[in-house]
């Protein structure tokens, strides 16, 4: 039924041929409105015939609501014109073959090409849902692995109840990669204020108990106990322990977002760490792997060894891993005692000491390099940074520090979650697609981009999108002349984000670029939205002065948009230049800081997209095939933990 139905709008009647513009439309319109007739009348059939033939629930309800959509076609002739050219432009989309589940995907390809619900310009369409919506279809299932671990990570982010940047994305992506290949994975969270309650499945208090906090009094340490709740819950699929001091004494992780309330931070992670510690403690856990995250977590593996292991954590080895070297956990020794311990154990130069400030008064104290020296191993998250934070200054001071620890240092890329980043089966989208229906459907989501967004509906020029933190470290400098460049070579940018550095984007966006037919500034950040435009995208730019790891490059592929990146970290270890390996090559690479250098991949991506549309079409279906999974990563992390435990 739907493939006759993709084929009625795809191939109008004859007098649609011969008549031009509007007429044809309207034309094809009532082609469209009888084959729905048809199916209406088939759907309220089959979905009698499921009443009586005691058929699960699920079927009858998806019968009956096609009913429904289709009788609410027929009451309206609302935008058809629209719905009669999607389906001519995925006409394509639906005939091809598929080397798996053929027939399914192409009836579920076609039907999905006459639930869309256009937006009207300057609408907040990615708050609704782009069409009507098909159940899920099953994913593959990696094999099991023998021998499960227990794995608990702590951190201070994870998506996509407490998401600022790329850290949640990896905490979550790892865990339910292991979970999935069988070993059971557990996350530490501080339980924020702002966290929305309905985003965690099953979400229940576990019990109390008391976490060692110090305090000075009268120039004196006094540790007390701080009541703490434990609660429990599901967040995609994983178990979640979340952590919550008693908000009549503190107000620690209080305030409506996730960093930058009105508590210390530091403070704030210092204590979480003690009782993430002395939660494993109270409730008996014993797990294989404490894999803390970034420097708020790094004190974990100073007082693990120091205290924990000393009273009955016997088993677990500790991983750290250092997502971004930026910020090394800088605290003055007074500060530290907030996790109820005096820092003269570790203000030495082979423990904790901040070796720039000997001499100094005070001296300091880095929690980061704290957990570079207690842990059993520590990672980075790709072997490019890895390699920069040795030997080009990307670690800074800590560069000391890593060469010393450098045979326990791994640089491991990370991957991306192929369930939240899937075109298809993605939700968010107005139509989903595998790499052999990519080019048509790319084009719809494009269209409906365009449309949504205010921006000329052309379908001949490249739209480069760019989704990212507006701060110094994503090269602003380069995304403000990248908008310009676009528009002068005659493509359309598309800007989704903000930061402390968003203040020019800002003024362009209510300025000389406002109502603009061939760029819109987005100076905020939503996640319905960024689906969209990776899968309207045809090239991502992600310009990074440095970039760890980098995501964002890795979904652009995904759904089949080519990246354009400086060659730094992450970003080299997952772009290939396509001039310099026309054979593997998936994007566009450049490696200068200045306007020339991008220019120089910025034009080849342009042009590319332009004048060489039968190799474009061929790339975007090989990009689409590369295997950037967690699945992956998890295989490289999980050999790690193990080799700790022999």
């Amino acid at each position: 039924f739907g493939t006759m139905m993709a084929m009625a709008m795809a191939k109008p009647t004859k007098a649609a041929k011969t008549k031009g513009g509007k007429a044809a439309g309207k034309e094809g319109a009532r082609v469209l409105m009888k084959r729905l007739a048809e199916g209406a009348r088939e759907a309220k059939r089959q979905a009698k015939e499921a009443t009586t033939r005691n058929v699960p629930e699920e079927e009858e309800l998806q019968w009956t609501r096609e009913a429904a959509w289709l009788k609410s076609q027929l009451d309206s002739e609302e935008d058809v014109e629209s719905i009669v050219e999607v389906g001519r432009m995925l006409a394509n989309a639906v005939v091809v073959s598929e080397p798996e589940g053929t027939e399914d995907m192409q009836e579920e390809v076609a039907q999905e090409s006459t639930t869309i619900e256009w937006p009207n310009p300057g609408e907040v369409f990615w708050t609704r849902p782009p069409r009507t919506r098909k159940p899920k279809r099953g994913k593959g299932i990696p094999p099991k692995d023998g021998s499960p671990l227990h794995i608990v990570h702590i951190a201070a982010e994870m998506a996509p109840l407490a998401k600022v940047g790329g850290l949640g994305d990896v905490v979550t992506g790892l865990a339910k990669a292991c979970e999935v290949r069988g070993h059971q994975a557990e996350v530490v969270l501080p339980y924020y204020e702002c966290i929305k309650e309905d985003q965690v499945e099953d979400l229940r208090h576990v019990m109390d108990y008391d976490v060692p906090k110090g305090t000075m009094w009268d120039g004196q340490m006094r540790v007390e106990g701080l009541k703490t709740s434990l609660y429990e819950g599901i967040v995609e699929g994983v178990k979640v322990l979340f952590l919550r001091p008693d908000w009549n004494c503190t107000n620690l992780f209080r305030g409506q977002q996730i960093y930058g309330g009105s508590y210390n931070e530091l403070e704030a992670y210092l204590y979480f760490c003690r009782a993430s510690l002395e939660m494993l403690k109270v409730t008996g856990r014993q797990p294989d792997i404490l894999h803390l995250h970034e420097w708020q977590c790094a004190a974990a593996a100073m007082l693990y060894w120091e205290v924990y292991h000393l009273e009955g954590l016997w088993k677990a080895r500790v991983m750290l891993t250092i997502h971004n070297l930026a910020n090394s956990g800088d605290c003055r020794p007074e500060e530290m005692i907030a996790m109820g311990l005096d820092a003269e154990r570790f203000r030495t130069i082979d423990k904790a000491l901040d070796e720039r400030t000997i001499g100094h008064n005070p001296e300091r104290l880095s929690l980061l390099k704290g957990g570079i020296v207690y842990s059993s191993a520590v990672t980075t998250v790709s072997p490019t940074y890895r390699r920069e934070s040795l030997e080009s200054g990307a670690a800074g001071w800590l560069q000391s520090s890593l060469l010393k620890h450098q045979d326990k240092y791994h640089g491991l890329l990370n991957g991306i979650d192929n369930v939240v980043w899937d075109p298809a089966d993605d939700p968010f989208i107005p139509v989903n697609y595998t790499p052999t229906s990519a080019v048509e459907a790319k084009a719809a989501c494009k269209k409906y981009v365009q449309r949504g967004l205010g921006l000329a509906e052309d379908p001949d020029r490249p739209l480069v999108c760019c989704i990212t933190r507006l701060v110094p470290q994503k090269g602003i400098h380069l995304i403000r002349h990248a908008i310009w460049r676009t528009i002068e070579q005659g493509g359309q940018f598309v800007l989704l984000g903000s930061g402390h550095a968003d203040g020019d984007f800002r003024a362009m966006a209510e300025g000389e670029l406002k109502n603009h037919s061939h760029a819109k500034l987005l100076v905020m950040y939503s996640e319905q939205l960024s689906h969209y435009l990776y899968a309207a995208s045809d090239c991502f730019l992600v310009p990074s002065m440095f970039e760890p790891c980098g995501l964002t490059q890795m979904v652009a592929m995904k759904y089949g948009s080519l990246p354009i990146v400086r060659r730094t970290g992450g970003l080299a270890d997952t772009v290939i230049d396509v001039d310099q390996d026309p054979k593997n090559g998936n994007g566009y690479v450049f490696d200068g800081a200045d306007e020339g250098s991008l220019d120089q991949a910025l034009d080849r991506a342009l042009n590319g997209y332009r004048n060489q549309r039968d190799t474009w079409s061929e790339k975007v279906k090989q990009v689409m095939d590369i295997n950037n999974s967690w699945d992956n990563s998890a295989q490289s992390y999980i050999g790690l933990y193990r080799s700790l435990l022999t």
